[in-house]
């Protein structure tokens, strides 16, 4: 049976952002494209994706953190090398409407930080930050931050529960009102209106209040990332959209329901969360040269798709028989699994939804992502189909190649899905909030 269809209009259109990954979501991104296999350091390379993105009136620009090197190994560049507040805070110059995401993790960074940071890139961007929210699953990571092994994946919730707790006080520290300005009576703030938060609790003790006040959208925009019992607690409580892995539509519009429904439980509006699926386009003119693309990008990938799907699933490589179906029992009994819950879930339904081998699956299986391999309207018929049916609020593109990829997708997607009614031709507001269209702030209680 397939998902009820939604009655959507222009006015409240699909959400689309794009991440910058490298160059290249593909693993054989660098090998594949033109220009130097190091652009990802270069800050222009950051600028003509950003420009182009804010061209094709997409709503935010994501990038993603990564804090050792065990993922990529030296094989590729580095899917999150660079810090992205840094990135994103060159490019709050050269954009004027995309939303800026950044991915920081609440395991290896302290809650004051967090929130001064982002409130930084929010004054500086004008309203236009957002904060994605993870906890960090590559076991690595810890020995970077001088911990003995990475904390289990439970206790790494608990903690960013509480950190964005902390997070949201210190945003509300200072009230809407509380800047003044006055120069004849030299008050420059009122301090009634500026509060410690004394905060005490079981991860975090911060006084506060914050060194900035209040941003104009009231707090940058939050996202979440995780798919497990307490990643989905910690989004319908505290996320303003939750990136997600989905492989097949039937699983997007049960999660996007199972979200809406937390969010209500937390008093909450259910549409008040946007539901954003990873889509990982590869695309031609004709759909024998997005295959093609498709096939020369894996051959140029060689074993790192094996490789990065065992570390995903928490298996070792020799595990997956290319011609055999995905070891599922195997991957189940693992009784220490703590990396991504998310991602090893929409491997294992897709596997067994459709029965693949882990040659399929790894054909299919886009980092992770969904892919839609083919022409500017195949491509487009996926977007709207998933998002007509309430599958979906939008995607995040995972751009296969950087920037042509993303070239392509502005140029030829973006004109398809707006003759066909389901996206905007313009931004809407003057803040990140208000384009994903989200209720304001509301100012806090004292």
């Amino acid at each position: 049976m397939s998902a009820p269809r939604e009655d959507r209009t222009p006015a409240d259109s699909l959400v689309l952002m794009t991440t910058a990954m490298g160059v290249g979501m593909h693993l054989g991104a660098w090998r594949y494209r033109q220009g130097s296999a190091f652009d990802y350091l270069d800050l222009d390379f950051y600028r003509r994706i950003a420009t182009t993105a804010e061209r094709g009136v997409l709503h935010g620009l994501f990038l993603a953190d990564t804090l050792a090197l065990s993922e990529e190994n030296l094989e590729r560049p580095n899917l999150g090398a660079l810090d992205p507040i840094v990135v994103l805070s060159a490019l709050a110059s050269v954009t004027e409407r995309l939303g800026l995401v950044a991915t920081s993790s609440t395991t290896f960074n302290e809650p004051f930080n967090l929130a001064r940071r982002f409130s930084a890139l929010d004054h500086l961007s004008r309203g236009r930050a957002g904060f994605n929210v993870v906890t960090t699953f590559v076991p690595d990571v810890a020995a970077n931050f001088g911990a003995s092994g990475l904390p289990r994946h439970d206790d790494r919730y608990a903690r960013a529960e509480e950190a964005m707790d902390v997070i949201t006080a210190l945003w509300e520290s200072w009230d809407e009102d509380a800047l003044v300005g006055d120069k004849n009576s030299g008050v420059f703030a009122a301090r009634d209106r500026v509060r410690p938060i004394d905060h005490v609790g079981e991860h975090f003790s911060v006084r506060g209040p914050l060194t900035l006040p209040r941003t104009r959208q009231g707090r940058p925009v939050v996202f979440q990332a995780g798919a497990s019992e307490a990643g989905r607690r910690l989004a319908a409580r505290t996320a303003d959209a939750v990136f997600t892995v989905q492989n097949t539509r039937s699983a997007a519009a049960a999660f996007r329901a199972d979200i809406r429904d937390r969010a209500a439980a937390f008093g909450r509006h259910p549409a008040s969360v946007k539901v954003l699926p990873g889509l990982v386009p590869i695309l031609g003119r004709t759909r024998d040269e997005a295959l093609d693309r498709k096939v020369a990008l894996d051959e140029l990938a060689a074993d790192a798709e094996l490789r990065k799907l065992a570390l995903r699933v928490g298996v070792p490589a020799d595990a997956l028989a290319l011609d055999e179906p995905l070891p599922v029992d195997l991957i189940r009994a693992n009784p220490s699994f703590n990396a991504s819950h998310g991602f090893r879930d929409a491997v294992i339904r897709l596997a067994v939804e459709e029965n693949l081998t882990v040659r399929e699956v790894l054909y299919r299986n886009g980092g992770g992502h969904a892919q839609a391999v083919g022409t500017p309207d195949d491509v487009a018929d996926l977007i709207e189909d998933w998002y007509r049916a309430g599958a979906v609020d939008g995607f995040n593109l995972m751009i296969d190649v950087l920037p042509d990829g993303l070239e392509d997708f502005v140029d030829h997607v973006i004109p398809r899905l707006q003759e066909r009614g389901v996206f905007r031709t313009e931004y809407q507001g003057s803040t990140f909030r208000e384009d994903l269209g989200l209720a304001g702030v509301p100012q806090p209680t004292a």
